[in-house]
């Protein structure tokens, strides 16, 4: 099954309002920039999808990615570690205007509740978090005579990843630290939609070099020269 799409905008064509989207990135690395803003770029022209959660490390940073879609308007809850990373300001003036719900996760758990999403766990047990304002309204259990947390799983109707080779079958490899919370998110969502700087042919990437199987990948977009947030964000850039 071939699973490449000829453009961003076909490929994020069908995501609808109200969609759980699981977004990749740790800080700048492996975010899929391009992804987000044709997603933004689709908002701005038709007003959908909107009143969408966002699942991330963080909370968007500057006016790039994931702060791009605060600052229109479409998202409605964030899931996150780090609410208040480097230049918060989008988010921060969404939260203080009431116009965006947060839930706080702790970065570990958050990347065990997705793990645990995509591999059919509904729930688990932890220590962090308990005693604090996290664990308010969490089941508790003692194991071993310690306190734990009760956690959910995490899914997502969409998880937006960027993959550095991906084949026609859906099939990715990523680069360095770009790998990050991709393939778990790959996992745990209805429709995983990856960017990749080079699409090859089936069969070009070896088996064993495969970190997410196209099981689990929808559709697959070619960027050949994607932007990294980071650069953006110092340059004081908007894409």
């Amino acid at each position: 099954m071939d699973k490449s799409v000829a453009s961003l905008e076909a490929a994020v064509a069908d995501i609808a309002d109200g969609a759980v989207v699981m977004i990749a990135g740790f800080g700048g690395s492996g975010i899929p920039v391009e992804l987000i803003h044709a997603l933004v770029a689709r908002f701005r022209a038709t007003g959908h999808p909107g009143e969408l959660t966002v699942v991330n490390n963080n909370a968007g940073t500057g006016a790039v990615g994931i702060a791009a879609m605060l600052d229109a308007g479409m998202v409605a809850r964030v899931i996150c570690s780090f609410p208040r990373s480097s230049q918060p300001q989008a988010f921060q003036r969404r939260y203080e205007a009431g116009e965006v719900e947060l839930e706080l996760v702790p970065q570990g758990t958050l990347a065990e509740r997705i793990r645990a999403g995509g591999a059919g766990i509904p729930a688990f047990y932890t220590a962090t978090g308990v005693g604090t304002e996290l664990a308010e309204g969490k089941p508790v259990e003692e194991f071993e005579g310690r306190a734990y947390l009760r956690e959910r799983w995490l899914k997502a109707d969409v998880a937006l990843v960027k993959g550095e080779l991906g084949d026609a079958h859906g099939n990715l490899t990523y680069r360095l630290a770009a790998r990050n919370f991709a393939p778990i998110m790959a996992m745990a969502a209805g429709c995983t939609i990856a960017q990749v700087s080079r699409l090859v042919r089936p069969g070009e990437i070896a088996p064993e070099q495969v970190v997410t199987p196209g099981i689990f990948v929808a559709r697959v977009v070619e960027v050949p020269e994607p932007a990294q947030e980071e650069v953006l964000v110092r340059a004081g850039e908007a894409f």
